[in-house]
C-alpha cells in the first residue's frame, strides 16, 4: 500500500510537470506570437483586413492563449503542493527564493491575461465583428487595444525573469549557501517593489496609457525584449548582491 502511494504521488507529480511544461509552452508561446508576430502584422493592414484577422485568427489564438495560461498555474500549483521540498525551509534557501519569485511574476502574468488582456481583448473583437458586419465603430475600442497591448507587452518582459526563476531554481541557486531568512526576506520584497512598479506602469497606474516616456519599453519589440533583459539582469545582481 505504501509503495502504490508512493508511486502514485510520483506518477502524480510527473504528470502534473510533463503538463505543466506543455501549457507553458503554448502560454509563452503564443504570447510571443502576439507581440513578435501578430501586432506588427495588424498595424501593416488595412482597416477591413484587421478586422477579418481579429475575428477569425485572434479570437482562436486568444482562446487557446488564455487557457494555456491557466492550465499552467493550474497545474504549477498542483506540483508545489505535492512537493514538499518547495515548503521545506521555502524562506531561508535561495533555490526557495527563487521558486517562490517566479511562481509571483507568472501569477502577475496570468492576472494580466484574464483580467486585463481578455477583457479589453473582447471589446476589440466585438467592435471588429460589428464593423464588418456594416455598424459603428466602438470609441472605447482604441483604447481598449492599448491596455490589451501594454499588459501583453509587460507580460513579456516579465516572462524573461520568470523563466529563468523557474528553471534555475534547480540549476543555478542551489550553488548558493542557505541565507537565511532575513537576506531572503529582503530579496523578495526589493524583487517585489520593482515587479510592482512594473505592473502598475504597464496598468496605467503611473503615467496612464497615453505613450510617454515611462511607456518606451512597451512601444516596440527590441524595446521590450531589452527590457526584459535588462530586468533580469537587475534581479540576477540583486541575487549576487544579497545571496553571494
Amino acid at each position: 500500500m505504501v509503495l502504490a502511494t508512493g508511486l502514485g504521488r510520483a506518477i502524480g507529480i510527473a504528470g502534473s510537470r510533463w503538463i505543466h511544461l506543455l501549457a507553458g509552452i503554448a502560454w509563452i508561446g503564443l504570447l510571443y506570437y502576439f507581440n513578435f508576430v501578430q501586432v506588427p502584422s495588424f498595424a501593416e493592414m488595412s482597416a477591413a483586413a484587421r478586422n477579418e484577422a481579429i475575428t477569425k485568427l485572434a479570437t482562436r489564438a486568444l482562446w487557446w492563449f488564455r487557457w494555456a495560461a491557466l492550465g499552467t498555474a493550474i497545474f504549477g500549483i498542483l506540483i508545489t503542493g505535492a512537493t514538499q521540498d518547495y515548503y521545506k525551509d521555502f524562506f531561508s534557501r535561495a533555490n526557495g527564493a527563487s521558486i517562490f519569485l517566479g511562481m509571483i511574476i507568472a501569477l502577475t502574468m496570468l492576472y494580466n491575461v484574464w483580467m486585463v488582456i481578455w477583457p479589453n481583448q473582447r471589446i476589440v473583437i466585438a467592435n471588429a465583428a460589428n464593423v464588418l458586419a456594416g455598424g459603428q465603430a466602438d470609441p472605447a475600442a482604441a483604447a481598449a487595444g492599448r491596455r490589451a497591448f501594454l499588459a501583453s507587452r509587460q507580460n513579456v518582459m516579465f516572462s524573461v525573469p520568470m523563466l529563468w526563476f523557474m528553471v534555475g531554481t534547480s540549476h543555478f541557486y542551489t550553488a548558493f549557501s542557505d541565507p537565511g531568512a532575513g537576506s531572503v526576506w529582503l530579496f523578495l520584497i526589493v524583487a517585489l517593489i520593482i515587479v510592482g512598479v512594473l505592473e502598475a506602469n504597464a496598468l496605467g497606474f503611473i503615467g496612464g496609457t497615453a505613450a510617454s516616456p515611462v511607456k518606451q519599453p512597451y512601444e516596440s519589440v527590441a524595446s521590450v525584449i531589452i527590457s526584459g533583459f535588462v530586468l533580469w539582469a537587475i534581479l540576477w545582481i540583486l541575487t549576487e548582491i544579497i545571496f553571494g
